[in-house]
């Protein structure tokens, strides 16, 4: 008689969410408009409504794009300024990175939203340094997406769900221990699986 041994399959909580449609397709478009406006400040040296004498010009409304992507059509408010010297060359540079930012975002998930992580990727996207209240707003922008992940109305059924969890290193009263991250995972009608949301805590 063969033994059987034991073995729970060991969730990939990133492959899942870089498969999530829904999920990332959120995330992309916080991070990209989130992006926009920093790269906007920037350029005119003047947050919005900011009074300041380094101004080099102001803004000037926005208009629509849209930018295909794996994950579905993101539609984005690009803004304007007056003088008209405004360009971005964020969307060539998403095109050429988009496969690493997708599983970007989902290990930001995972990991948490963490600013090292979104000024790797905006920097990529922008191709130049964002200062550290920049980094702030996006990641504000960011943690609002996921908010709304987590807290989205599932509208079909799933006959089944697989609770796991993995461990992470996280920092706790400045030393580093592992803790366990909570995952729960549907499984539609046609096989599919797609993460419904985790938490930080013991299994």
């Amino acid at each position: 008689m063969t033994e059987r041994k034991g073995k729970t399959e060991l969730i990939d909580v990133k492959e899942l969410l870089g498969r999530d449609q829904d999920f990332v397709r959120a995330a992309l478009e916080a991070l990209l408009r989130a992006a926009l406006e920093v790269e906007m400040t920037e350029a005119i040296g003047a947050e919005k409504g900011e009074r300041t004498e380094t101004r080099l010009s102001y803004r000037s409304g926005y208009y629509g794009r849209s930018l295909i992507t794996r994950v579905g059509t993101l539609e984005l408010r690009v803004p304007q300024d007056r003088l008209g010297r405004f360009s971005t060359e964020l969307f060539e540079r998403y095109q050429r990175s988009e496969k690493a930012l997708v599983g970007t975002l989902a290990e930001m998930y995972v990991q948490g939203v963490s600013t090292r992580k979104v000024k790797a990727v905006t920097e990529v996207l922008c191709g130049h340094s964002f200062s550290a209240s920049a980094i702030s707003a996006v990641n504000k922008s960011l943690d609002e997406a996921l908010r709304r992940f987590a807290e989205r109305r599932l509208n079909e059924p799933f006959p089944y769900l697989i609770l796991d969890a993995r461990y992470e290193k996280v920092r706790e009263a400045g030393i580093i221990v592992p803790q366990a991250v909570l995952i729960a995972v549907a499984v539609d009608g046609e096989g599919r699986r797609q993460v419904l949301g985790g938490r930080a805590g013991q299994p």
